[in-house]
Formats: C-alpha cells, sequence, structure tokens
C-alpha cells in the first residue's frame, strides 16, 4: 500500500469510542495511552484498520506507533510530520520525545537529535545540538574555581530552599542554582523562578537559570512507553542524572551539587541515593545540607502548600521568604492559593 493511500483522522483529544479504539492499538504496540494528551493524528487503511498513530502534548511527542503489517512505508516520517504542523501552528517549534533506546536510529532519520539517554529511555529534541546551545547560553560570566549547583522545583520558594541555596554559595566561588520550568506545579514557572531571583540577590556569587525542558521532573516525565509504571521514577531519575552529568555539569564546569535530606519523601530520598550512585562517575561531588526545621518539622515546598489550602498565607510566614510571602498576599499569589485548595499538587 502506498503512503497516499491511507486516511489520516485527527483528534483534540479524542474520547468516547475513537478513544478506546486508540487505546487498544497501543496496547497491542506495547504502548499505554497518557491522559494529558491534547491532540492525535491516526493513519487508517482502505479497510479501516489502524495503520499508526501519534500524539501531542505541549511540545512533547507521545505514543508514535506503526502497525507490524504497515512499517517500511514511510508511515513514522507522515505521522511525525503531522505532530510537527499542528506544534507549529500552535506556536510551538522545538519538540522534544521520549523513546525506547532501540528507536533512536528511526527517530535521527526524521529530524531528532539525542539529548541524553539510558538503557531504558532516550530523550530527543528537533534541534541539533539544542541543549549545548542552551547550556552555553545560560553560562555566567562570572569565573570561579569551585562551582557547584542547586536543582529545585521551588514550589513554592521556602526558606528550606534559601537555607540551602545560602550554604551552597559559602562552599563555591560561583553557584548556579537551576529552578525547574516545568509546568505542572502550583506555582507557574515564572513565578518561582523569580522568587528565587528575589530571595537570593543577595548570594553575590549565585546565577539563577531556568531549565526550560532539559531538566525533569517525575510531574512531566512520559510513561506511555513503559511496561511498568512503578519503575517511571527510578527510570526518570536515571536519565535527569545523565542529562545532568553529560551536558550541564561539563559545559559549566560544575564539580558539587548540593541537595537538601529527605526525611519525608520516599521518591526524592531515592532520588538523592541514586545521584550518590551517579555524579561522581562525572566527577561530580553530591553534597548533602541537613534541612531547616521549624516547629519541629522540616520545612518543605509541600508542607507550605498543604497550609496554604486553608487560604491564609499567614499561615506559612514563618516558613518562607519574606519576598515569597509579599507574593502570596497579592492578587496573583491569592488566586494561586484559591487554585490550591481543591487538593495536594505536585
Amino acid at each position: 500500500m502506498e503512503n497516499g493511500d491511507y486516511t489520516e483522522r485527527t483528534g483534540t483529544p479524542f474520547t468516547g469510542e475513537r478513544l478506546q479504539r486508540l487505546k487498544e492499538f497501543l496496547r497491542r504496540e506495547a504502548l499505554s495511552y497518557d491522559d494529558g494528551i491534547e491532540w492525535t493524528v491516526e493513519l487508517f487503511t482502505a479497510d479501516d484498520a489502524p495503520a499508526g498513530t501519534a500524539s501531542l502534548q505541549g511540545n512533547i511527542i507521545k505514543c508514535v506507533a506503526v502497525a507490524e503489517d504497515n512499517r517500511g512505508e514511510g508511515l513514522s516520517g507522515r505521522l511525525l510530520t503531522a505532530v510537527q504542523r499542528e506544534a507549529f501552528q500552535r506556536g510551538c517549534g522545538h519538540l522534544f520525545l521520549y523513546t525506547k533506546p532501540q528507536n533512536g536510529a528511526m527517530f535521527r532519520k526524521l529530524g531528532f537529535y539525542p539529548v541524553a539517554g539510558t538503557d531504558e529511555v532516550l530523550m530527543m529534541e528537533n534541534r541539533k545540538n539544542g541543549v549545548g546551545r542552551f547550556v552555553e547560553s545560560i553560562r555566567s560570566a562570572k569565573k570561579g574555581g569551585r562551582i557547584g549547583a542547586v536543582v529545585a522545583n521551588c514550589n513554592p520558594f521556602t526558606n528550606g530552599h534559601r537555607y540551602l541555596m545560602e550554604t551552597a554559595a559559602g562552599q563555591c566561588d560561583l553557584l548556579y542554582i537551576f529552578v525547574l520550568s516545568e509546568g505542572k506545579s502550583l506555582f507557574p514557572a515564572e513565578v518561582r523562578l523569580r522568587l528565587v531571583r528575589e530571595g537570593t540577590a543577595d548570594l553575590a556569587n549565585a546565577v539563577v537559570c531556568p531549565t526550560e525542558d532539559y531538566l525533569i521532573s517525575s510531574a512531566t516525565f512520559p510513561t506511555y512507553f513503559l511496561k511498568d509504571d512503578a519503575q517511571a521514577d527510578r527510570i526518570q531519575c536515571g536519565l535527569d542524572l545523565q542529562i545532568f552529568g553529560r551536558q550541564f555539569a561539563p559545559k559549566l564546569g560544575i564539580t558539587k551539587r548540593f541537595v537538601g535530606t529527605e526525611p519525608l519523601d520516599r521518591v526524592t530520598a531515592a532520588y538523592n541515593r541514586r545521584m550518590k550512585q551517579v555524579l561522581p562517575l562525572f566527577g561530580i561531588e553530591v553534597v548533602e545540607v541537613e534541612r531547616v526545621r521549624a516547629g519541629g518539622a522540616p520545612v518543605s515546598a509541600s508542607r507550605v502548600r498543604a497550609l496554604l489550602r486553608g487560604g491564609d498565607p499567614a499561615a506559612v510566614r514563618g516558613l518562607v521568604p519574606e519576598c515569597t510571602y509579599c507574593f502570596l498576599c497579592s492578587p496573583q499569589g491569592r488566586k494561586i492559593i484559591d487554585a490550591g485548595k481543591s487538593g495536594p499538587s505536585p
């Protein structure tokens, strides 16, 4: 069958019977459907049998699959062209995908380039050396012999974050503070970045940077290609550390990464343990800083969010820097507090 003999159908996203049919097709291809998908394209044969599909969520291409009987006909390229066309119409030109390593060669032929990978997952983008150019763009003009890093979500920025960053800055000539740019947090990325910059403005040797799409969180890591979702946190952790160790640290001269102790969150504690195993392989020392406490309990962003569900910023005044407290009292801050009242957030 020729490439042009297939019927193309799209959905934003699919629902009902069409969604169930798509899920069944993905299951046959050892993939699962991600509920956050925003747009899908499908190709059908003349007999109305599904031949291939691809989906889009934000700037991430997901669930690319071609039926075994229809492979070798260029359908993957047609699907990716359709997804990229839709993404460009939405104003999104920089795209990413996560796939099994064995699919890397196929996606390279279709214009995607590896960012980093592990034995279980490969992250790719549609810009050649996009990650290298991004890291170069955030390189500080400041000079330093001992260069360290802190990576945090800061959802929101707390006294715990401030203590970690201040402690790290005291042990470095230059400190990079990376604030995750992912968009699933209660506090928007631009707010978190601004508050950290305001709250660390007195640290003369600190540089606060976004991560864009390169340092990833468990909230944004796709799992549709994994056979066991329970392994997602471990696999995401491994990929994230590979990106940091191979792409960020050597280009920026980072030799220390500072983290807070984690007595409460199981996933973060496991991440810290894995970090101590992986980063030394790249010549990076992991420095664990004792978590600051208040009222007999560790100060954490999750604790702050839980208290904010009561609706009163005053409840967290002793847990956050002045810049965060002032923001919480602002009209924008109160809107975010109201949005968080419905339940836990990432």
